[in-house]
């Protein structure tokens, strides 16, 4: 389906201009601007590309998705172009709780910003939650210790980068690894880049340039599938005292320099 009239005309509305403004923006006539938002003409392509370069959003987006629902703070910036941030929301404006599943996730760095997609995944409600766009999503393998594989991270949604909490867990989306669940420590006035480091300390830390980030989602909570044994508390109890242990160095290390 063609939504592109509807959306213009919404987009519009969005930036607080009439027809006549936007118009002038574009350099066609106010009556080019009717037509195409009460879908009487088609728009040329070279009308579409000083669309998307004002509005900022790819032209595909523009055809493609419902954006008559989206306010300015739907969207995000994926490397010089915005593109949608689905969420659902109940009948009281309630947002709720979508859960990417195992065999789907793969799929989330195509679908990330598809009504479509964010739709037909499974939702939960969570009261205790603070404020803030929150996601679930799959954990695999054993990097993060003691989060067993098969257990979800429930997470909160980071408009901005820079309100990067350094050592923290997140969720971080990226180009070309997917979905990955780590620490990150903020590397980006040094080398543009953030570090990602897994608490299992078998696996090397790495940098990802901010450039390929496009999602972060800060740790929120964790929902276990799975019983811990007791074996398992032991050691999980062991790691925790280390990495206790290993930050409290650090800060000492810290006031003494």
């Amino acid at each position: 389906m063609n939504y592109l009239a509807k959306n213009i005309k919404h987009l519009r509305t969005l930036k607080g201009l009439t027809q006549e403004q936007f118009s002038s923006i574009l350099k066609v006539s106010r009556s080019r601007i009717s037509s195409y938002e009460e879908d009487r003409a088609i728009p040329p392509v070279d009308f579409l590309i000083d669309l998307s370069n004002f509005i900022n959003l790819p032209i595909d987006a523009l055809i493609k998705n419902d954006l008559t629902s989206a306010s300015e703070a739907s969207f995000i910036n994926v490397g010089n172009k915005r593109t949608l941030f689905p969420i659902t929301i109940d009948t009281n404006d309630e947002e709720f709780i979508e859960m990417v599943p195992v065999e789907a996730s793969a799929g989330y760095l195509r679908g990330y910003s598809d009504p479509e997609y964010i739709e037909h995944l499974n939702k939960i409600k969570l009261p205790f939650l603070p404020t803030g766009t929150h996601r679930a999503f799959p954990i695999k393998g054993d990097s993060m210790l003691p989060v067993k594989s098969g257990s979800y991270i429930v997470a909160r949604f980071v408009d901005d980068i820079r309100d990067l909490k350094d050592g923290h867990t997140y969720i971080v989306l990226t180009l070309n690894d997917g979905i990955v669940y780590k620490r990150v420590y903020d590397k980006i006035e040094e080398h543009n880049m953030l570090l990602l480091a897994s608490d299992n300390k078998k696996y090397d830390p790495y940098y990802v340039p901010v450039e390929e980030i496009i999602e972060l989602w800060e740790f929120t909570c964790s929902i276990n599938t799975q019983e811990y044994s007791e074996q398992e508390l032991k050691i999980s109890s062991i790691a925790s005292m280390l990495t206790q242990l290993g930050v409290e160095l650090k800060e000492l290390q810290k006031t003494v320099n």
